[in-house]
């Protein structure tokens, strides 16, 4: 399906970009992923011999000129571009600290600004970018209030970036998410509380359930390959939480 096409994930490493880039290199694509950890190397040597894995930090824009560098080594030209780094975490309004808001800005917002900016020029005619944003820039949740403000400015970039690249052929569009079962539940609090948090989410999604990074990640490769005649705009893939 994807065979001769060439795909950048950031962040790609782990839950949903992982996932995004297994279903492509699954279907014959050659794909660059990113992260800060080793974990993205054991990711693309999970992946297989058409995966590459660049270590850097997205909102380290000298770590952006070096991929860019090694993404045109590797790949030449970019059939689709995965903006999808970024850290997410509920702070409650009067314990946010300016290092927690640089952060979050720093990655979340800079980092997916320059990476297209850095990668622009390799981007081929009839390319498609997404921007991973999230369901907290169009709804009020409680303690994101710093992650929220960062992820609308995502989606204000794909209207944005739309416009500018479109003369060249080049759609961006932005995937909202919501509640995805990554794993990283598990991993960040207890089992108890873990459980506690998944249920009231499930009670709170007109679905009844978390979707899957499966999901997320046919999504995503839709909006990149096949949604030919959109750019501009947000995708939701959250069970109904913001239509319903």
């Amino acid at each position: 399906m994807y065979s001769d096409k060439n795909a950048v994930i950031t962040g790609g490493g782990a839950g949903m970009g992982f996932a995004l880039a297994k279903l492509l290199v699954d279907g014959g694509a050659r794909v660059v992923i990113t992260g800060r950890s080793q974990g993205t190397v054991d990711a693309a040597r999970d992946l297989g011999k058409n995966a590459v894995a660049v270590r850097g930090d997205v909102a380290s824009l000298s770590d952006l000129d070096a991929l860019a560098h090694r993404v045109q080594e590797e790949l030449g030209t970019i059939d689709a571009l995965f903006v999808n780094a970024g850290i997410a975490g509920a702070t409650p309004l009067e314990t946010v600290t300016e290092e927690v808001y640089d952060e979050m800005f720093a990655i979340n917002v800079k980092g997916a600004f320059f990476t297209v900016q850095k990668l622009a020029p390799l981007l081929s005619a009839g390319a498609g970018v997404v921007l991973t944003t999230s369901v907290a820039n169009a709804i009020g949740m409680l303690d994101t209030s710093v992650y929220a403000a960062g992820k609308a400015a995502v989606r204000s970039m794909a209207r944005s970036f739309s416009r500018e690249l479109l003369p060249r052929g080049v759609r961006v569009n932005a995937i909202s998410p919501g509640p995805i079962d990554t794993g990283i539940l598990e991993k960040t609090m207890t089992e108890e509380a873990a459980e506690q948090f998944k249920a009231q989410v499930v009670a709170d999604n007109p679905m009844q359930r978390f979707g899957t990074v499966e999901e997320f990640a046919r999504a995503a490769a839709f909006l990149a390959f096949d949604a030919t005649y959109t750019t501009g705009a947000e995708f939701t893939v959250d069970g109904g939480r913001t239509q319903l």
